[in-house]
């Protein structure tokens, strides 16, 4: 996908980072189509986070996620993608994404994809 929706994400100072704890965030209106058959496909994105420095405005996320709402991608290509998006904007200590997407031919998949700082 050519398009740079990754400077549409707005973080935030995060006001304890001395500390680790979870951020959950879920989005149950999620939208994309399939880049085979121009359908839609519907599912809930699930984000958990341990943030460093930075939290996500989830204003911004909410703009970023809808922009998919037209893009012809598969389900494991969007959930790496948005993972690597809030990875690169944040730099988080850890973070989970989960793709559970709806039955569409009577088939669901769920994908998770994690990342875990080294440092």
């Amino acid at each position: 996908m050519p398009k740079d929706f990754r400077s549409m994400l707005e973080p935030f100072d995060n006001s304890f980072p001395q500390r680790d704890y979870v951020i959950e965030i879920v989005c149950p209106e999620f939208t994309s189509v399939c880049p085979k058959t121009g359908q839609p496909d519907f599912g809930t994105i699930t984000i958990n986070y341990v943030p460093d420095k930075l939290c996500v405005e989830l204003k911004s996320l909410k703009m970023y996620l809808q922009r998919f709402r037209n893009e012809g991608i598969f389900y494991e290509n969007v959930t790496n993608r948005i993972l690597d998006d809030l990875v690169a904007t944040l730099q988080p200590r850890r973070m989970t994404l989960t793709a559970d997407f709806n039955a569409r031919g009577g088939i669901t998949a769920t994908i998770t994809a994690t990342y875990e700082s080294t440092s």
